[in-house]
């Protein structure tokens, strides 16, 4: 078998305080190669930590590795290999998009052809091409917003830090940059984000983790944090919306047939809706408040048909 590829960060212990406020509390931290969400509550640190990692701020404490290098001593070395997209645009409006990535590219050492290659090349990627040689400032929001995320890539970072990166898209834009981002980790790109929308977390990440008062409090897939909160919920609704019945099952997929089954049977007229476990109720249990109330968007729940 080939060797294990070594982590893409590790950090250990991590600890920053705001004079006698505590941010981030011995935060541990593995993250292999792939898309990694981080997600949390107002206020839980999420962004401290994100400028920790991305060499923006010096920690407090603890042991920190990012693509093997410790941000803090090898701080130039380790940028020339990152990148970091926030949430409002850093593009100069009186430029156009071309030029733009362009003066990025030089920036980062490009010759003018390497810069300029590269720079169409990304506008191509992200469906910009048409709008080179515009200026920035007319560009829509979400033509901006995919500007700034090309930006961010003119270098080939090996690592993409993403804060809300589809924060203020359409539906549509939104899950047209989903498959931009698929693309990149396909490619051997690896992209931490931090998002307001858990369906973005559910549909994109491969990891997730939740930090909730400075502390990592769980972590997995999107169907292992899950299943730290039980099973799916059958509610059987009536021809005035009542529940008449509510059935949980953390069985098959055979089971939850039996139960459809038994439902259509006794109750011809009524409609069944499914509730499966979503991140919404995985935040509920682990910080005590659903995302409606830290400004995240939740998924919907599935609805079936009438039985």
């Amino acid at each position: 078998m080939p060797p294990t590829s070594p982590p893409l960060l590790r950090a250990h212990g991590l600890t920053k305080s705001y004079g006698d406020r505590a941010v981030l509390q011995d935060v541990d931290l593995t993250l292999p190669h792939g898309i990694h969400a981080l997600l949390g509550p107002n206020g839980a640190g999420k962004t401290t930590l994100v400028k920790i990692l991305s060499t923006l701020i010096p920690r407090d404490g603890g042991e920190l590795r990012v693509l093997g290098l410790d941000p803090a001593r090898d701080r130039r070395a380790l940028q020339s290999r990152i990148s970091l997209t926030g949430q409002f645009a850093a593009l100069d409006g009186a430029l156009s998009a071309l030029e733009n990535l362009e003066m990025l590219g030089r920036l980062f050492g490009l010759d003018a052809a390497n810069a300029h290659n590269r720079s169409l090349e990304l506008l191509e990627r992200f469906d910009l091409a048409a709008s080179r040689t515009t200026r920035t400032s007319a560009l829509s929001g979400g033509m901006r917003r995919k500007l700034d995320i090309a930006a961010g890539l003119i270098s080939r970072p090996r690592l993409v830090f993403l804060d809300e990166p589809t924060t203020g898209l359409d539906a549509r834009s939104r899950l047209v940059l989903w498959e931009e981002l698929r693309a990149l980790a396909s490619e051997g790109t690896s992209i931490l984000l931090t998002t307001q929308y858990l369906e973005e977390a559910d549909a994109l990440a491969e990891q997730i983790r939740v930090l909730h008062d400075g502390r990592i409090v769980a972590g997995g897939t999107a169907e292992e944090l899950k299943r730290l909160v039980g099973g799916a919920v059958l509610r059987v609704i009536g021809e005035k919306e009542e529940v008449l019945e509510e059935i949980t099952t953390t069985g098959t997929a055979e089971d939850l047939a039996t139960h459809l089954a038994d439902v259509a049977s006794r109750l011809p007229r009524a409609a069944v809706a499914l509730h499966r476990p979503t991140l919404d109720d995985v935040f509920l249990q682990l910080t005590g408040q659903s995302a409606d109330n830290t400004g995240i968007t939740p998924p919907r729940d599935t609805a079936l048909e009438p039985a």
